[in-house]
Order: C-alpha cells, then sequence, then structure tokens
C-alpha cells in the first residue's frame, strides 16, 4: 500500500550519484544548454534529454523503418 497519496505505479530506483547542483548544471552544459533554456525547461525534462542523450551512442541490433512503424 502506497502512504504517498499517488495512484502511479513507477518503481524508484536508487540512483547512484546524489544530484546535486554542481551535478544538474553540468549535465546542462553536457547538453549545450543555455540559461535562457533554464528559465523554460523543468529540471524532469532536462533529466530525461540526459538520459536519452546516453542512447545517441547505442549501436541497436534491429532499426526500424517506415514499414515496420506502418506495420505498428
Amino acid at each position: 500500500m502506497r502512504h504517498d497519496g499517488g495512484g502511479g505505479g513507477k518503481k524508484l530506483r536508487p540512483t547512484e550519484r546524489e544530484m546535486t547542483t554542481p551535478l544538474f548544471l553540468l549535465r546542462c552544459v553536457q547538453l549545450g544548454l543555455s540559461m535562457a533554456d533554464l528559465e523554460r525547461l523543468s529540471i524532469g525534462l532536462i533529466n530525461d534529454m540526459y538520459c536519452e542523450s546516453g542512447n545517441d551512442s547505442f549501436l541497436y541490433a534491429i532499426l526500424g523503418n517506415q514499414a515496420a512503424m506502418d506495420a505498428f
């Protein structure tokens, strides 16, 4: 039973590093974000962008094409 009042079933996993302000700003610099960008983006969105940036160098065994998307 959840006691936080939330109805979602998302499981939280422990992270290896505590999120600190310097770490957050480092991630922003790695993404190429400006201070103006930070005013328009949420912390959660920036964290999601950083996580997704790790997928950029991943080599997938199978890549989808338009036919696969149409079939989906």
